[in-house]
């Protein structure tokens, strides 16, 4: 197998409170296993760092066994470590504890089975998800079709930041938001309205079923000319609006709804000013959205909108499960590392505040 021409890649990510581990040939995703410890954090309204260490502990070696496992049906050929071109993980940025199993995971491996190690930055995963195909290579942006400069725009828990990008590596952060993450503010907001944690996935869904126009909420920075944002004023303003009806009675199954539409619709409004103002400044020849966020329909929605007005094409990760956390983006992100030998070694570490 190391004869052939694309590369055959594990990935492995354990930057937060999912066990993942991908299979990739090129940019074809061969399989990508996700084990989530979502129901574990729900009770404490967050991810508990020891408890998601000692999960991640637990699953990391069935979760590669399977990723290897499912590979092989699709390569139609058993696929064993020592088969692999390379073994790529995430060092950055994520929960430091989480993190450190992942790594000491694929050391291991490196080590055992003398495979090249890949050091990959999470974010980088997010921005080149766009870049994966299916088994069959279809379903996804292909690498011959990729026009530069391109505007990335990533939209994750942790992070939002517009990236320029010259070419594959050569990264330019043009704006960031200045205080939450968009879907940092997802999940507040959640919260906020008694959906649990995380509930940034349930609000968008509901979203859908309430009037957006029903309360008044600020487009943050809207009238800035930079290319930041913010969403602590958005979700500060929801709180005070809440708080307000919660004083005589609870929240009403429609007001829920309608929240969670008025809060999407002012998100929807301050990521399509921002995409508008960088199109103009920085003239790209295409845009890749990337992260959890942009699972959101009306997100995506919405900000083709703008695409289309400035006739630009947009593209968004193709394959359902490479939108949240996943190992697949980190594979596919690590190709471009391993083509030009950028390898790390045994004294790999992690770096949980990493920026691109």
């Amino acid at each position: 197998m190391k004869s052939k021409k694309l590369p055959l890649i594990l990935g492995i990510d354990t930057s937060c409170d999912e066990t993942a581990a991908s299979v990739i040939l090129g940019m074809n995703v061969l399989s990508n296993v996700i084990s989530s410890q979502v129901e574990l954090h729900n009770e404490f309204g967050g991810v508990v760092p020891s408890i998601a260490k000692r999960e991640h502990q637990i699953r990391i070696d069935p979760v590669i066994k399977k990723a290897l496992k499912n590979a092989s049906k699709i390569y139609k050929k058993e696929i064993n470590l020592k088969d692999l071109d390379a073994i790529s993980v995430t060092y950055g940025p994520g929960l430091a504890i989480a993190l450190e199993v992942g790594i000491l995971k694929a050391k291991e491996l490196s080590k055992v089975e003398n495979i090249p190690l890949i050091a990959v930055n999470h974010m980088a995963g997010h921005l080149y998800s766009v870049l994966g195909l299916n088994s069959k290579g279809r379903a996804g942006l292909p690498l011959s079709k990729v026009r530069f400069p391109v505007l990335g725009f990533l939209l994750s828990g942790g992070h939002t930041e517009l990236i320029l990008l010259k070419d594959f590596q050569d990264f330019e952060i043009v704006g960031q938001t200045l205080d939450d993450a968009v879907g940092e503010a997802y999940d507040k907001v959640a919260r906020m309205l008694g959906l649990g944690y995380p509930g940034g996935k349930l609000l968008s869904d509901f979203a859908k079923l309430g009037d957006p126009s029903t309360y008044k909420l600020p487009i943050p920075m809207g009238k800035d000319k930079s290319l930041n944002m913010s969403f602590s004023g958005l979700k500060t303003a929801v709180y005070y609006q809440v708080k307000n009806i919660e004083k005589e009675r609870p929240l009403k199954k429609q007001e829920v709804f309608d929240f969670s539409a008025s809060f999407e619709k002012s998100v929807v409004a301050e990521l399509q000013i921002k995409l508008k103002l960088a199109i103009e400044r920085y003239n790209p020849k295409m845009i890749w959205v990337g992260g959890g966020v942009s699972s959101s329909a009306r997100v995506r929605s919405g900000l083709r909108k703008v695409a289309q007005e400035k006739s630009i094409d947009i593209y968004f990760p193709a394959l359902k499960n490479i939108y949240t956390d996943n190992a697949a983006m980190i594979a596919i992100a690590s190709t471009f590392q391993f083509a030009r030998g950028d390898f790390a070694d045994q004294s790999l570490d992690r770096k949980p505040n990493l920026v691109l």
